[in-house]
């Protein structure tokens, strides 16, 4: 790290999309207090001419300009924003250079793509992290607290719903960038799941569908999957593009349930529904900046020289059940996943609150959804 940031991490974002855009570069300002924002890497011109004054950004470069830009910017960290097949090329090339990397989720294609990404930042010498927000946030800390704590008994069932309208022509419908249900959103509730019952599932089942919308042609529309853990508890979760917007889990004990809606959005107020020996109480979440606590926890881990969470680790345990879900729906057969151990997960202590990101207008990178 340079001299000159000894205090703070020096941040490049790779990748200028609708979510760097309205929610990973406005970010900044409520993380200031160690993370700066110096320089946007983008295939774009208009943004590379537009975004540094927009969000007070000294250098751009292209993706070609990679490591120059890390250079003469005196780049820490990269943030990376891709699409989600460019992630381990983006890695790779930081981890040569020395510089951390924070990747947004899902890591990566493969498990081979996110052990080629753990191996080349461990051999540099150079953080890794993995964009998992809620990890952070009071709703999602809340519901594993409440969960561990054994107000709803012993969790046995977890079902959950994630599904948008996707826009013709985003990314999500393209094979390419690695695009489809599965990937954009599966990571949400594969993740909540194996935290919420504290273990990870030893065999899954899935079903891709598709109605034949043209938008889809070469991935998942929808996909449906059942993890079965090695105590017996059932995760279910259906993902899809190709519907109105929704975002929930209901994860059930022997003695009551939890019911989270909205469960894993960011521009709206999060909510629980929590029933125990038949009296409801709800709780609402207030709206709050999810993106600038990552930023916050990575620096700070960058900073002390310390492990983040979610680590490279943390990516590849989802990663590995999108990859055997995938299989099983093209093999028509249940996948058995080999053993697998997490020494950490997310808890109360992570909690980091900020206020919301005001309303953005991005440049040249419109919502993924029909609204």
């Amino acid at each position: 790290m340079s001299e000159s940031s000894k205090q703070k991490v020096r941040y490049a974002v790779v990748g200028a999309g609708n979510i760097a855009q309205v929610a990973v570069l406005p970010a900044f300002a409520h993380a200031a207090e160690n993370s700066e924002l110096v320089a946007v890497i983008s295939g774009d011109p208009v943004k590379r001419e537009m975004l540094p004054e927009k969000f007070d950004v000294p250098h751009t470069g292209t993706y070609d300009e990679f490591e120059a830009v890390l250079e003469r910017a005196a780049v820490d960290a990269v943030y990376i924003a891709t699409p989600n097949s460019q992630h381990r090329g983006f890695t790779e090339r930081a981890a040569r250079r020395g510089v951390h990397v924070l990747c947004e989720k899902p890591m990566a294609p493969t498990v081979a793509d996110c052990e080629a990404m753990i191996a080349a930042c461990s051999a540099a010498g150079v953080r890794l992290m993995i964009a998992y927000r809620l990890h952070f946030e009071a709703a999602n800390l809340e519901a594993l607290a409440l969960v561990r704590s054994g107000r709803i008994g012993e969790p046995r069932i977890f079902s959950s719903v994630f599904t948008m309208q996707v826009r013709p022509g985003d990314i999500r419908t393209r094979h390419d960038t690695r695009g489809g249900a599965l990937y954009d959103l599966g990571v949400y509730p594969i993740n909540a799941a194996r935290h919420l019952f504290g273990g990870e599932p030893r065999e899954v089942l899935g079903v891709v569908s598709h109605t034949g919308d043209v938008r889809f042609d070469g991935v998942d529309e929808m996909t449906t999957a059942v993890l079965r853990f090695s105590s017996g508890q059932v995760a279910q979760f259906t993902v899809g593009l190709s519907t109105s917007s929704t975002s929930s889990y209901r994860v059930i004990g022997t003695e009551g349930d939890l019911h989270v809606e909205p469960a894993f959005d960011y521009v709206t107020a999060l909510k629980h529904r929590l029933t125990v020996e038949g009296t409801t109480r709800e709780q609402e979440f207030a709206r709050r900046d999810q993106f600038a606590p990552e930023l916050l926890h990575f620096s700070r881990c960058v900073l002390e020289g310390r492990e983040p969470e979610p680590s490279g680790e943390e990516g590849l345990a989802d990663v590995r059940i999108v990859e055997a879900v995938l299989q099983s729906a093209a093999t028509h057969r249940p996948v058995a996943l080999e053993a697998f151990a997490r020494a950490r997960g997310p808890g109360r202590e992570q909690e980091i609150q900020r206020p919301p990101v005001g309303e953005q207008e991005p440049i040249h990178a419109p919502s993924p959804s029909l609204r």
